[in-house]
């Protein structure tokens, strides 16, 4: 399969070693070097991955990321961080944000996280099966990545998708961070810390529970971890 990334650097000296490093490999590279263009190309084009810097001239990474989330743009988005600061990255995370590098970072590594997200979004480990899960009023669609409760579709990043599917499929048991980072992020996941687990736990609260702050799905095993309730 022939993979398409859209690169967000404003540096034209780090953007065209990345686009080099990236074509290499195989993938074909669109370069922008502004968040606002950016979001218009990925709307219209839909390229299988979006690597996104935080600092860019028009505006920041953080915002650019939620404005394609709120409309409903599915594919891994890559962020790239200036400093390696939990809160950044966890922000990052929390603005639908898949996976975070920090700078400087070698292109082995940068390569690596992409063919990892490329690999759960859209190959071996992709949804892949026509199947429907039920989970109380709200309908998984497997086969379609789609989520909806009623009549209304409910918008998940790949990674909120992914978490979701793992827990439905094994609703009522207990499961511990690491088992999750284990299950959801693979084997090659680079996330350097289980906070990740419980960012996204809270999102999936925010979207599909109805009251958040007590939450009645995604139940909280003290000592444990989560699990999804049967």
């Amino acid at each position: 399969m022939d993979y398409n990334i859209l690169l967000v650097e404003d540096d034209p000296g780090v953007a065209a070693g990345l686009r080099d490093g990236l074509e290499r490999e195989g993938y074909c590279v669109v370069w922008k070097d502004q968040g606002i263009g950016a979001v218009e190309y990925a709307l219209s084009h839909h390229p299988h991955l979006l690597i996104l810097d935080i600092r860019l001239p028009d505006g920041s990474g953080f915002d650019f990321c939620r404005q394609l989330r709120e409309k409903k743009w599915r594919r891994p988005i890559l962020m790239l961080t200036v400093r390696d600061s939990e809160v950044d990255k966890v922000l990052g995370l929390e603005m639908g944000a898949d996976d975070y590098l920090t700078k400087p970072y070698s292109l082995r590594e940068l390569l690596s996280r992409v063919k990892a997200l490329l690999r759960r979004s859209f190959g071996e480990f992709s949804n892949s099966e026509a199947q429907l899960l039920y989970i109380d009023d709200i309908v998984v669609d497997r086969d379609r990545s789609l989520v909806w409760r009623g009549d209304q579709e409910i918008s998940l990043t790949p990674t909120e998708f992914r978490l979701l599917v793992f827990l439905a499929r094994h609703c009522g048991q207990a499961f511990s961070r690491e088992q999750i980072l284990e299950n959801v992020w693979g084997f090659d996941a680079q996330v350097e810390s289980e906070t990740v687990v419980n960012v996204y736990i809270r999102r999936l609260r925010e979207k599909l529970e109805y009251d958040p702050r007590s939450p009645q799905l995604f139940l909280t095993v003290p000592g444990i971890g989560y699990r999804l309730r049967d």
